[in-house]
């Protein structure tokens, strides 16, 4: 007959072994203070010469936390929440904190409430990094960091981390303003971040003393961008650039110059706007506005864990400064 598995060691045994109490033990695991360092150190050879492995479910009762953060996002296609979840794992991962993350578009197709999904499971707090449906978070009492400058209704006391949009449109239209162009539209979609982007876009055009040409005004996928360049196109033929309101849309501006005959960037340069990994790729090369949205993910993780020590301080808002990354979809007219 085969041998049986070992018994998984227990709290009980590291305690025997280290020669201390149960509670000891449990002091330990939750790196509580006041405990010497030679028993602290004979909690953990005992650890170590056991193989012993907490239970996450008993450490969250006994600290009544779950060392858990929910992450509601509002399009898992889009690529500029790669950087923005690479970003809070960065921090929350070496906190001892794991995240769950819920696509407010899937959720609301399907009917469920991914807040009741989070509340459920106990979660410390959320980031919310979507615009999320009206009275979705209304009076939500967990801890809750905003990323970037969205509309998520009245009634919710979080803090904010977001990318400076609106600063980010005005370096994305002068870049080519200043490479000679005149004739620049915009191509646009809905929620706080687009409308940030595009006010951006038209504070500049007009301090140049040109009128603004602004597209699109329904979501900021593909489809979107590409529907929003043809539209562009009919109403202004001659125009020479291109804003986009993120890299995803500029993809679809692409597909709508290429139907036209016209290249990028000799008859028409496109700027996008996040540099996700996408921007990057060497068959696109485009031109695009940093939101630095690994830093705004890192930020919104420390931001919230801060929260979580001092839930009475002040709520803060920072913004962070955009950058221009210059490609290749891009030239002067």
């Amino acid at each position: 007959m085969p041998a049986e598995p070992a018994a998984r060691p227990t709290i009980y045994d590291v305690a025997q072994r280290a020669g201390v109490s149960k509670s000891l033990v449990s002091l330990v695991l939750r790196d509580a203070p006041h405990v010497s360092e030679a028993r602290r150190r004979a909690v953990h050879e005992a650890i170590e010469e056991l193989g012993y492995r907490p239970s996450r479910a008993a450490s969250a009762l006994a600290s009544q936390r779950t060392r858990s953060v929910g992450v509601l996002i509002d399009d898992f296609r889009n690529p500029w929440f790669v950087e923005l979840l690479a970003g809070l794992r960065s921090v929350l991962d070496p906190a001892g904190y794991t995240s769950s993350v819920a696509d407010l578009t899937l959720e609301a197709v399907s009917g469920r409430n991914p807040v009741d999904g989070f509340l459920a499971m106990h979660v410390d707090g959320l980031v919310v990094a979507g615009e999320p449906q009206p009275g979705l978070l209304r009076g939500l009492a967990v801890p809750t960091v905003v990323a970037g400058v969205r509309d998520v209704g009245p009634g919710l006391a979080a803090d904010v981390v977001a990318g400076d949009d609106e600063r980010g449109g005005e370096l994305a239209t002068r870049h080519l303003l200043d490479l000679g162009h005149a004739r620049i539209a915009h191509l646009t979609g809905s929620g706080g971040p687009a409308a940030r982007r595009r006010r951006g876009y038209e504070r500049t055009m007009r301090a140049a003393g040109l009128e603004p040409l602004v597209t699109g005004a329904g979501g900021t996928a593909e489809d979107d961008g590409y529907a929003a360049a043809l539209a562009a196109l009919d109403a202004a033929p001659g125009l020479t650039a291109f804003v986009a309101g993120n890299d995803v849309m500029a993809v679809g501006a692409l597909a709508a110059l290429r139907e036209h005959g016209l290249s990028v960037p000799h008859d028409v340069s496109v700027v996008g706007y996040d540099d996700s990994p996408l921007a990057a790729y060497r068959y696109l090369a485009l031109t695009s506005v940093a939101g630095h949205s690994h830093e705004v993910g890192a930020e919104s993780a420390t931001t919230l864990l801060a929260r979580l020590g001092d839930p009475e301080a002040p709520r803060r808002r920072q913004l962070l400064e955009p950058s221009l990354v210059v490609r290749g979809s891009t030239a002067p007219p």
